[in-house]
């Protein structure tokens, strides 16, 4: 695959800034929907809410700039564990001191487990068809979610107006990435957002209440008053949050090794390590903080596949911009009011670019093109994708500790995908 921009280069100014703020664009949708979605669970005012946001962008930016200089160093993506939310979720009875004092110790036991060397090890089982998995069932898995976003209902926007609306977006999109010239299609996510953003309004000028009513919050504020200053234990929860560590161990270590399997750099299993431990101790500050835990992305190569950059320089200027963010409930109000159907057609173009990603890898190993990887590649996302969209009756019908990992349609398709590759189809 041609670059524009090698994993080590360094880049101008204006194409580091404009690159920086495109990562930033992919990296505040999940800040704000899992944020929103999280501190609706804990508190029922918005002040509450805008501080729970303002503390995950604080831990968001804080370890994408330590991934990119200290940890695995590659241009992955990080934001808020999905897995997380599930385990929140399914603790919202119990005080919110147990549920963040839980995330604080499954995240000293992912960081002991990766500084004593566990996962450079296991980096053998991510062979070429699994790492292929992973990269397509981030696409499949994420589709629920998307339908979420361009369906949504706003103020007298019925949701086939919203769906037509993030389509044709998407469309334009596509269009446009075959068009524009240099830089302005390598940012085309910012630009699609920004003017997407503008058409909306100006379609739909009822919807701009959002953006009124979050003016009105204070431009700057601190929120170091409000960390979590009482520890509680529980062990059921404990136990269930060791599950759901367990399922981000996996999702971590395939979003690293997929980087790998796309930049082939050097040291892969030292980059394991260190990404993994950063994202231990990553989830030990926001267990300290009460706020979901951060970890790494796989959608990060299709970034990169649509912009040629696969700088891991272009990242610092998006962590640099969150850690701003923490610091002004205004600006991250007004950030979170981008209409849903706008992140979702964000999200079907990025989701694309995925699939060429984990293409690209299959296209590199002649082991996948035969019927028995096919099948290790087919049946895995078949039952990520089933498990994804099954109703959240279906998901609660669970038993509570094994629900973070069968609930899972991401975990679950990985592991079969191990199974397949590693058991059944061994050779």
């Amino acid at each position: 695959m041609q670059l524009k921009y090698g994993l080590d280069d360094r880049l101008p100014f204006g194409e580091l800034i404009l690159f920086g703020l495109q990562w930033f664009a992919v990296a505040v949708p999940s800040i704000i929907i899992i944020g929103k979605i999280t501190g609706g669970c804990h508190f029922a005012n918005a002040d509450s809410q805008i501080i729970y946001l303002q503390k995950m962008a604080f831990v968001t930016g804080v370890t994408l700039v330590c991934q990119v200089l200290w940890g695995h160093r590659m241009p992955i993506i990080l934001g808020p564990a999905t897995v997380l939310l599930i385990g929140v979720i399914a603790s919202r009875r119990f005080p919110i001191e147990t549920i963040y004092t839980s995330i604080f110790c499954g995240g000293l036991v992912l960081f002991f487990l990766s500084v004593s060397g566990l996962f450079g090890y296991l980096k053998r089982l991510f062979t070429a068809r699994v790492v292929t998995v992973v990269l397509l069932l981030i696409a499949f898995t994420l589709s629920p979610t998307v339908l979420n976003l361009i369906t949504v209902a706003e103020p007298r926007v019925v949701p086939p107006v919203n769906a037509v609306f993030a389509l044709a977006l998407t469309c334009a999109m596509l269009f446009l990435y075959r068009i524009l010239p240099g830089i302005l299609r390598d940012t085309l996510i910012i630009w699609s957002m920004l003017f997407g953003s503008i058409a909306y309004f100006v379609l739909f000028p009822e919807t701009m209440t959002t953006v009124t009513g979050s003016v009105n919050m204070p431009p700057v504020s601190l929120f170091f008053s409000n960390v979590m200053s009482t520890f509680a234990f529980d062990m059921g929860v404990l136990v269930a949050f060791m599950f759901c560590f367990m399922a981000l161990s996996i999702n971590d270590l395939g979003s690293i090794q997929a980087m790998n399997e796309l930049l082939k750099p050097s040291q892969t299993t030292k980059r394991i390590t260190r990404g993994v431990t950063v994202t231990g101790l990553a989830n030990v500050l926001a267990g300290f903080l009460g706020v979901i835990g951060p970890v790494n992305y796989s959608m990060s190569p299709g970034v990169i596949v649509s912009t040629k950059c696969a700088s891991r320089y272009a990242m610092l200027p998006a962590g640099l911009v969150l850690l701003g963010l923490a610091f002004s409930p205004m600006v991250l109000a007004i950030i979170g009011s981008v209409p849903p159907p706008i992140i979702g057609a964000v999200f079907i173009y990025i989701l694309c670019s995925q699939v060429v990603a984990g293409w690209v890898v299959a296209r590199e190993s002649a082991q996948v093109l035969d019927v028995s990887g096919a099948l290790i590649i087919g049946l895995p996302i078949l039952l990520g994708t089933v498990i994804a969209f099954l109703p959240e009756d279906v998901i609660g019908s669970l038993p509570s500790v094994l629900r973070p990992l069968l609930g899972n349609g991401f975990v679950m398709g990985v592991i079969a995908a191990l199974l397949f590759e590693h058991i059944v189809f061994r050779k």
